[in-house]
């Protein structure tokens, strides 16, 4: 059975480290969650997590969160559960 993605990186600030997710399903702050594309394969727990520069505790469907990546991520990487 394939994972299905729960969101997408719609952009990248690698000066402060900051991944924008599109969220295609439901995530709360501190599920382990995997980001995965061509060059990209690691894990973290979800944190730091912002929309509109408002700290939230959970994402929902459609909402572009900005959130702390531990690593480099690129446009287009798939964000799943881990």
């Amino acid at each position: 059975m394939a994972e299905k993605p729960i969101g997408e990186i719609t952009h990248y600030f690698s000066k402060i480290g900051v991944a924008v997710v599109k969220i295609a399903d439901r995530l709360k702050e501190g599920e382990q969650i995997a980001f995965r594309g061509a060059t990209t394969d690691f894990t973290q727990a979800a944190s730091s997590m912002e929309v509109d520069h408002q700290h939230v505790t959970e994402a929902k469907r459609g909402q572009e969160v900005g959130m702390k990546v531990d690593q480099r991520v690129r446009e287009g990487d798939k964000v799943y559960r881990a």
